[in-house]
């Protein structure tokens, strides 16, 4: 009865940004990441790619509550050379090639398939 209107659960209004950044005033080398209208999905994928990183001190991700359409996803660094919005950029751009192999193995694998049933 509460719930919003679904299609406001994954479309951005006019007004609303997909993503924005906040460093973290207590926490040195600390910041969140506030990505909207996404879940546990986009969540857990970013935490565990940013904990690969040997210069990644902390990774998580929240949902804060089940109503609102946004994914808080915080990152510590282990110095201040490499900075939390360097630590996620790398991990989608790892997240990004990681998909494209997939893409591509993936659609090899279907044109080997059709061959195989066209002969």
């Amino acid at each position: 009865m509460n719930a919003p209107e679904r299609h406001k659960c994954y479309l951005l209004d006019d007004d609303e940004k997909r993503m924005t950044y906040s460093n973290d005033q207590r926490i040195p080398n600390a910041g969140t990441f506030v990505i909207n209208k996404e879940d546990h999905t986009i969540g857990n994928l970013l935490r565990m790619q940013i904990l690969r990183s040997p210069d990644t001190k902390f990774a998580g991700y929240q949902l804060p509550h089940p109503l609102m359409n946004e994914c808080r996803v915080k990152i510590q660094t282990t110095s201040a050379g490499t900075t939390p919005i360097a630590a996620f950029q790398r991990a989608i751009e790892d997240l990004q090639g990681e998909c494209e192999v997939l893409d591509r193995n993936f659609r090899e694998e279907v044109a080997k398939k059709k061959a195989q049933q066209a002969s």
